[in-house]
């Protein structure tokens, strides 16, 4: 019998050994055969993603989307079978954790806005190249939002409304570092009211924060960089308020 001592044995460890990340797991939806052999051959070239399924109709996307619960579909917005914003919804509702990214060749900014209502998360034209959809998988993978600029812009008007003269007031001392406490007494409001106005304007932007907001506004053209760079002596008092 085997002393206990002898029984042990010691497992060297290994070094230099390194966890292999998931690779994104996308399903290719597009009715045009070249194409989708074009996608599928672009992202399996990819060390960080894998095409998992290619589907080439709306009835066969939503069936491989629950065989195989990809994380990512790419999705032509110009099916045969199914309009691309309905096939958007039915694969949200029922996996609302699936990322999409709307692809198409038409040019009216109609089709960008239905796919935005539908919920997907990015929104590509067919005449880019296929290195901005690989980099769009991997930004709607981590969380953010692709959409055109003019599109973003009246899609949040036409959701939320445009910002309000008060809120471009409240917007343009933010962009001065103003706090909710500085503008309020600049604007002689309550501060509860400074901060719901800016709780709105980050809604209306789509903005994660105030710079972001000032960001966002700038480009929109709702506020110009001169509006606090010109000297402006209400502004430059209101900073130290």
């Amino acid at each position: 019998m085997a002393s206990a001592a002898a029984a042990i044995v010691t497992v060297p460890v290994a070094r230099g050994l390194h966890a292999v990340p998931r690779r994104i797991r996308v399903l290719t939806v597009d009715g045009n055969e070249l194409v989708q052999e074009g996608l599928v051959a672009t992202i399996n070239r990819q060390e960080d993603m894998t095409v998992v399924a290619a589907a080439s109709t709306g009835e066969e996307a939503i069936e491989d989307v629950r065989r195989y619960r990809p994380d990512v579909v790419t999705l032509d917005l110009l099916l045969p079978d199914i309009p691309g914003e309905e096939l958007a919804r039915r694969i949200l509702a029922e996996f609302p954790r699936t990322r999409i990214v709307a692809i198409t060749s038409a040019r009216s900014r109609m089709y960008a806005r239905r796919a935005l209502d539908a919920g997907v998360h990015g929104y590509l034209s067919k005449a880019l190249p296929l290195c901005e959809l690989v980099r769009a998988i991997r930004q709607v993978q981590a969380g953010e939002r692709i959409v055109p600029g003019p599109v973003a812009c009246e899609s949040a008007e036409r959701r939320e409304g445009p910002l309000t003269r008060r809120e471009i007031e409240v917007l343009r001392l933010a962009a001065w570092g103003n706090s909710n406490h500085q503008i309020a007494a600049q604007l002689s409001i309550a501060c509860e009211t400074a901060r719901m106005h800016m709780k709105h304007i980050l809604g209306k932007l789509g903005a994660h924060d105030r710079a972001h907001a000032v960001t966002i506004a700038v480009m929109r053209g709702m506020l110009r960089l001169r509006d606090w760079t010109d000297g402006s002596e209400a502004y430059r008092r209101a900073a130290y308020v």
